[in-house]
């Protein structure tokens, strides 16, 4: 028996979330694997049909859930290929790439830059971007996601560049406020790391190497 409702709450990164019957009643549980997905991705307030089922544990779970498709309007055409192209660059989106270049050239002048350096932001830079670029595609097809703090780690450790390319033409993790706050915050750490590393206190780590 099928049964109609609104996915009241939705958790992406976690790939799961409660339906609210049309009927009323106990909210039910819904899991990414339950959807019937066609290029769609669950949204909280959408309408959807499903039915039920007893989990493991003998509480109710929704199964075999389709999401309510609706004729896309012209205006709803526009939308999603809007969606389709890169996020529009912010101020600092825009500046944080260039402006590290020129803090670089200004320490190598001042300071001595190790190259070794350079080329482990290079190298995290890549491995960022293609992590991004993995957890869209996981996102898209509801696989397993990567964590949100190891997208974070990767860009302390000097993947930022690579990470700020990816959520500005691969357009993910670029709308979500907690997450660019905490970026932000790894962007800061590392450049702050960086300039230590690059002065006279920070040089005697480069030298045992």
């Amino acid at each position: 028996m099928r049964f109609e409702g609104t996915l009241k709450t939705w958790h992406d990164d976690r790939g799961f979330g409660f339906i609210e019957p049309a009927q009323g009643g106990q909210e039910i549980f819904v899991h990414i694997k339950a959807f019937d997905l066609r290029g769609a991705r669950p949204q909280e307030q959408q309408r959807l049909s499903f039915e039920v089922e007893l989990g493991p544990q003998g509480k109710k779970r929704a199964k075999n859930v389709a999401l309510e498709r609706k004729p896309v309007a012209r205006q709803d055409a526009r939308k999603n290929t809007r969606q389709a192209l890169p996020a529009e660059w912010g101020m600092a989106a825009r500046l944080a790439i260039p402006a590290f270049g020129l803090l670089a050239l200004v320490l190598a002048l001042v300071w001595r830059v190790p190259l070794v350096l350079l080329a482990v932001y290079g190298v995290a830079s890549v491995i960022t971007f293609f992590a991004y670029a993995f957890d869209k595609s996981a996102a898209q097809r509801g696989g397993w996601r990567t964590a949100e703090k190891t997208l974070h780690l990767l860009a302390l450790l000097g993947g930022w560049p690579g990470a700020l390319l990816a959520q500005q033409l691969l357009r993910h993790k670029s709308s979500k406020a907690e997450f660019r706050t905490a970026f932000w915050a790894t962007v800061i750490l590392n450049v702050a790391g960086f300039v230590w590393l690059c002065s006279p206190k920070g040089q005697p780590l480069w030298a045992l190497l």
